[in-house]
């Protein structure tokens, strides 16, 4: 039997075709393994394209009647089929910006006391609890928010504020009217408590990866634990929890049913955050099953695409961010 000679080791010739068969297979399978992960990296863009194309194209009759002023005109009649945009954004920002303001530092001081502060026998417990905060449907948070919260912020809540604020510059006309109940405040705190889970969970994921001898080093040195957390803990997990915030972000942005409940559903603009309002996604929900005519459904597809452009703009500022910080680390 004929020999070849590999590496200063004789093989015969079957070992030697063996061999080549199994490198084939390998590279075959390489390159098979290649063309569906490139494969499926352009179904994503295909997709993300064509909902680019559906929204523009849609969008186009309400554009064309209405032209930019659609982004600054608060009336919105289906009768007289006069359409703007400008109180679905409006309502779509504050009651996000209120999410937010609420969520972000609750969320992570929940996730450092987790991680650094609850005792074991409790961590386990607190951590699944607030997970199973993100496995409750939307509408189950949207009548809760309706029958529950609402009635409470309207009894207790909402009176207490306008009495505090009535003689203060500013704050009397964002805490002002008579208290609904419902409106943009309240559609902020369901937001908030929707929004909580997804902050608090990779809060506490990146804590857990800061080095303990960073942690210690700290402490040796006389740092309190306040001290650790502001110079040890945020700088070192600063792009993970700058993560966690804008996906937070986008979920609020996005959200539909539980905002739809308690928001009041009204086409104005108000100071107050205690007045009923309006958001993208929830004006979507409530009155495209009634659009009748080309322009009332253009102009409900040209929300779509207007939440879709705050979307993007959103993530491209995380993105430039994440980038600033790279940078200033490198």
């Amino acid at each position: 039997m004929s020999e070849v000679t590999l590496n200063g080791a004789g093989v015969s010739g079957a070992e030697a075709t063996s061999r080549a068969g199994v490198l084939r297979r390998l590279r075959t399978t390489d390159i098979v393994f290649h063309g569906l992960t490139r494969g499926a990296a352009i179904v994503v863009l295909l997709l993300l394209s064509g909902v680019i194309i559906s929204l523009i194209h849609g969008s186009i009759p309400a554009l064309g009647a209405f032209g930019l002023g659609f982004l600054v005109t608060e009336v919105w009649n289906p009768v007289t089929e006069q359409f703007g945009a400008l109180a679905p954004i409006y309502g779509t920002l504050v009651t996000s910006f209120i999410a937010m303001a609420i969520a972000l530092p609750v969320g992570i001081m929940v996730a450092f006391f987790l991680t650094e502060l609850c005792p074991q026998v409790l961590r386990r417990p607190i951590g699944i609890a607030i997970e199973l905060l993100a496995g409750i449907p939307s509408i189950i948070y949207g009548i809760w928010g309706l029958f529950v919260f609402a009635p409470f912020l309207q009894r207790y809540v909402q009176p207490a504020l306008i009495d505090t604020f009535a003689d203060v510059p500013v704050l009397n006309a964002l805490f002002a009217g008579p208290p609904y109940g419902i409106g943009m405040l309240t559609a902020g705190l369901i937001l908030a408590i929707m929004v909580l889970p997804f902050i608090t969970s990779i809060s506490r994921d990146v804590f857990d990866a800061v080095p303990p001898v960073l942690k210690e080093a700290a402490y040796g040195v006389g740092c309190t634990t306040w001290e650790v957390f502001g110079s040890v803990i945020l700088p070192f997990t600063r792009v993970g929890v700058i993560g966690g915030f804008m996906l937070a972000l986008g979920r609020a942005l996005g959200e539909t049913m539980a905002v739809t409940f308690v928001i009041g559903n009204a086409h104005k603009v108000s100071s107050s955050i205690f007045a009923p309002g309006t958001t993208i996604s929830a004006s979507i929900a409530n009155e495209f099953t009634e659009a009748v005519g080309e322009l009332y459904t253009s102009s409900l597809v040209a929300l779509g695409l207007i939440l879709f452009v705050i979307t993007f703009i959103v993530l491209a500022i995380a993105r430039y961010m994440l980038l600033r910080l790279e940078q200033r680390v490198g």
